[in-house]
Order: structure tokens, then sequence, then C-alpha cells
């Protein structure tokens, strides 16, 4: 990884990222899908960064955030970290009243998937391989006082 990616590595454990990092979201997500998933608020993918797109589970609509995400074979973990938040991120509970959903991957590939919340001794693996690629996911463990969700995204 380069310096760019290191430094908004170290950056994610600030507090101050995290709430600017919730309120560009949506610009986040608006490049993210103009640009094929290839360009983010931050610039050039420094972090890989997917669109998931879940199926409300109240109100059916289709709705789509850019993620973060680790390689596990042909599938893609994500953690329902919401920023360090107190509470889970809607699309987490989206995924787990519907578990299909669509991925958009960088390069703009489009991936049917199968979410499943991962536990036990899978979740410990997966865990490490986020926090591998973002360190700062344990920094929002501590800051929301919960469990992060960790979903395992399969192709299906």
């Amino acid at each position: 990884m380069g310096w760019y990616t290191n430094v908004i590595r170290l950056l994610g454990h600030q507090s101050w990222f995290a709430a600017a990092g919730r309120r560009v979201m949506p610009v986040d997500c608006w490049l993210l899908k103009r640009s094929g998933g290839r360009i983010n608020i931050l610039g050039r993918h420094q972090l890989p960064t997917l669109l998931l797109t879940t199926t409300g589970r109240k109100s059916g609509q289709q709705r789509t955030s850019p993620l973060l995400y680790a390689q596990d074979g042909d599938s893609f973990v994500v953690t329902a970290s919401n920023w360090g938040q107190q509470h889970h991120p809607a699309w987490s509970a989206n995924l787990l009243a519907h578990d299909e959903a669509v991925v958009v991957l960088p390069g703009g590939q489009t991936v049917p998937v199968r979410a499943e919340l991962v536990a036990g001794e899978e979740r410990d693996r997966l865990w490490q391989l986020v926090t591998k690629m973002y360190p700062a996911y344990d920094t929002y463990v501590e800051r929301s006082g919960r469990d992060i969700r960790v979903f395992l995204l399969t192709p299906s």
C-alpha cells in the first residue's frame, strides 16, 4: 500500500474522520456509481470498496451503500461498523431480512450475492482479514460498545 492509503488507514481511528465519512457517504456512493466503482470521495481507490445494494426490509426499495471489503476466496467480507456508531447500519438489518443482494466491484463488475451473518471462529477469522485491511474497525468496536456484524457475501 502507498503512503496515501496508509494515511487514510491511520485517519480511520479518528472520530472526526468517521463523522466526516458519514456525512459524505451519499457523495461517495454517487461517485462510485458514476465511475463504475473506480473512484470514490478520496480519489482513485485507496482501499477496496464495493457498492452493496440490498432490499429495504420495510420499504422493499433498493438501497445502495459503499462499503470497504476484504476478499475471502470468491466471497467478499463486509462489516456493519457504521463508522463506530452505537447502532447497526440499516443495510445490515436489510441483509438479515433478505439475504440476496448485489455488489458492484471496482471496475464495474456486478455480482449477485447471498449474505451470511458469520459467528464464532469463522467470524474471528474473517475479522482478522478486514482489520488487516482497515485497522480502524477495532477502534470502531471500542467506540460503538457493540459487537459489529460481519457478513460473508458469496456469489450466487
